[in-house]
């Protein structure tokens, strides 16, 4: 019984893990990889956006690169219209487009942000160009020297950094965000939750087979006191340290007192049947020799 349910749980369990490594390798190879804005440009199956009239649009729109030039003829040929009127809307966007097959194109700040507070989102690639941000302010303004020293000490000190993660990070569920990162990276992984029905039927296979061995040791001790003429405590003892005992291959069927003590008396009973047939052959001897001689 055991060893058949272990047959049956390691069949189940070597099938489920087969058929899980196919469809993990199937999915691998089905879907698109897109690391960078080269691999996004070279490809339609993912459609990318920005924001209509934005400084990434005029990005897109002046550039002289053949990538960036390329990719934005496929942004004004995708339909429908892949612009949106503001970041909120082009992030919804990518949240509810199934697949992940849409991609919005920010600004970095922007971009870090919502993905610290999304855990469903991912920054992919690298940069597309570096510009800095200024503060306006009017002609020969008196503060601007001063605000200038300012950003620059709390730039060198590594203050600016702090506040970043103090307000990038603030809003962001680690424990959840590590979990939703593993279902993306494992994709269709076996949980115990998938396979718990097999170790539930390994268990009560199990337990059956124990409940079947206790039956029938016990069904085996009564057998013995049957034969062997013992109670069926002391058969119960015999037994149960002859199984507990592995280096032992032999057990003796009686006790040693009952074996001699019926082996005495059978061996008494025989000596006295063979004095008798001595003592009465004799006897008749000595009577045949006295009707001889008279």
């Amino acid at each position: 019984m055991t060893v058949s349910m272990w047959w049956f749980f390691s069949l189940i369990m070597t099938s489920s893990y087969t058929a899980n490594l196919a469809a993990f390798l199937t999915k691998a190879n089905m879907e698109p990889t897109i690391d960078g804005a080269e691999a996004l440009s070279k490809q339609t199956r993912v459609k990318y956006g920005l924001l209509e009239s934005g400084s990434t649009e005029s990005f897109f729109r002046n550039s002289n690169f053949s990538t960036y030039q390329r990719m934005w003829l496929n942004m004004q040929q995708f339909k429908p219209s892949v612009f949106e009127k503001n970041n909120s809307d082009g992030v919804n966007r990518v949240k509810t487009t199934r697949n992940g097959l849409y991609a919005f194109l920010m600004e970095s700040t922007q971009i870090e942000y919502v993905v610290a507070t999304n855990c469903e989102l991912k920054q992919v690639g690298s940069w597309l160009d570096t510009k800095s941000y200024g503060i306006a302010m009017p002609m020969n303004s008196p503060y601007r020297s001063a605000i200038n020293k300012a950003i620059l000490k709390l730039q060198e000190s590594g203050e600016l950094g702090e506040l970043k993660k103090k307000w990038w990070l603030k809003e962001r569920d680690e424990e959840l965000c590590d979990s939703t990162a593993d279902d993306d990276d494992d994709g269709a992984e076996l949980a115990l939750a998938n396979v718990g029905g097999v170790f539930l039927v390994l268990g009560i296979g199990v337990a059956i087979a124990f409940v079947l061995a206790i039956l029938e040791f016990l069904w085996n001790v009564r057998n013995v006191s049957v034969e062997e003429h013992m109670s069926y405590w002391e058969a119960l003892k015999v037994e149960f340290k002859f199984a507990c005992n592995i280096w032992i291959t032999k057990k003796k069927t009686k006790p040693a007192s009952s074996v001699s003590s019926g082996s005495s008396k059978s061996n008494k009973t025989d000596n006295k049947s063979i004095m008798h047939s001595i003592l009465h052959s004799a006897a008749g001897s000595f009577m045949n020799l006295n009707n001889i001689k008279t």
